[in-house]
């Protein structure tokens, strides 16, 4: 470390854990990084006490008066016409006005999202913003990254190769891969199988691997996400969102089951104790908490969403996500990425009659 400092934007509110955990996660990264500080959004009284108990923090956080909150229960509607005292507005406007690099939130996505579309706009040829994650792999980075987790429900052809080219640009600068492979989410790895907008996106994306320098490797299965065959995942928010709530809950129901088990007996209970150390490397590994953030992508500014439900661990971790990102100044090499979208499609266009591979 050592650099030049690193100004993070904390929406301390937005969580099932108020901001306790919150604080708690940004008092566990400024520990670890000296090189963080942050402008912390919420009620100033409340947040003022909670800082100043939190040694590490000394000296490092400006706190933004925001007095209202972001409920989940909230429409995304409403949030954009009545939220500008909220926590979630100011923390998205200190990305804005260029305070901050990377904003960081355990909100609602839904308002989360719309609020950083009206406030951060849409990058040039960015039909709709994707919502990408890390998902544990064999890969040698030990990481897939899976987009849209859930930004936007419905895709059409276009929609996956933009999401194609943005998760292309987030392995590149967030997993260091020259030549990202890419593959598109289906029921099966015939190109024959799935709907008509996924054919068709097969078509696409090919079309496009040469001039955006990635490798297409066609459809992928539900068994390839945590596997080896790509780098890059694309598919619907839908999709995506089913699939990472799925393999959150089978993270922690394995780690709940060999808890039972090694608590079955003495005999057990003695096993686990001469393998602490590897459990421990276990846990580590397939614990949601220590792969928390997804990042939108596709906007003027780089948004972290961090799960609802995350303690001081899980906020810790997409701090230090978003702090990765900023500096590697992942904002400015996406958009430089993306100003290549619009050409690469008009290239491809007039080789596929989307007419007639779309539903109408």
């Amino acid at each position: 470390m050592g650099g030049a400092p690193i100004v993070l934007s904390i929406d301390a509110m937005g969580g099932d854990l108020g901001p306790e955990a919150v604080v708690s996660g940004m008092a566990r990264s400024a520990k670890a990084n000296r090189d963080i500080r942050f402008l912390v959004h919420g009620p100033e009284s409340r947040l003022q006490k909670l800082i100043e108990r939190k040694k590490p923090l000394a000296g490092r956080c400006e706190i933004r008066n925001a007095p209202d909150v972001v409920s989940m229960q909230d429409k995304p509607s409403q949030v954009m016409r009545q939220g500008q005292g909220t926590s979630m507005w100011s923390a998205i406007e200190s990305v804005r006005d260029k305070q901050a690099t990377v904003a960081v939130s355990c909100g609602n996505t839904g308002a989360l999202m719309a609020l950083s579309m009206i406030r951060l706009r849409k990058l040039p040829g960015v039909n709709r913003p994707a919502i990408a994650v890390l998902w544990p792999s064999r890969n040698p980075q030990g990481f897939n990254v899976m987009l849209d987790v859930g930004a936007d429900v419905r895709a059409d052809a276009e929609d996956l190769l933009q999401y194609a080219l943005m998760g292309v640009s987030y392995a590149r600068n967030g997993l260091d891969l020259q030549r990202p492979r890419v593959g598109l989410l289906n029921v099966g790895t015939e190109e024959h199988k799935g709907r008509s907008e996924l054919k068709a996106a097969h078509e696409l994306i090919g079309k496009a691997a040469t001039r955006a320098q990635f490798d297409f490797v066609g459809f992928v299965e539900g068994g390839d996400l945590p596997g080896e065959a790509c780098d890059v995942i694309v598919t619907d928010g839908f999709t995506g969102n089913v699939a990472l709530k799925t393999g959150e809950g089978t993270a922690s129901l394995i780690g709940d089951r060999l808890k039972e088990a090694f608590a079955y007996s003495p005999l057990s209970r003695l096993a686990s104790l001469l393998a602490l150390t590897s459990l421990r490397r276990l846990k580590k590994k397939i614990d949601p908490r220590r792969v928390n953030g997804g990042v939108f992508l596709g906007l003027n500014g780089t948004i972290v969403k961090s799960h609802g439900s995350a303690d001081a661990t899980g906020v810790s971790a997409a701090i230090k996500l978003a702090f990765q990102l900023a500096q590697s100044d992942f904002s400015d090499r996406l958009e430089a990425r993306l100003a290549s979208i619009t050409d690469i499609q008009q290239d491809i266009a007039p080789e596929l009659d989307m007419s007639e591979e779309s539903p109408k």
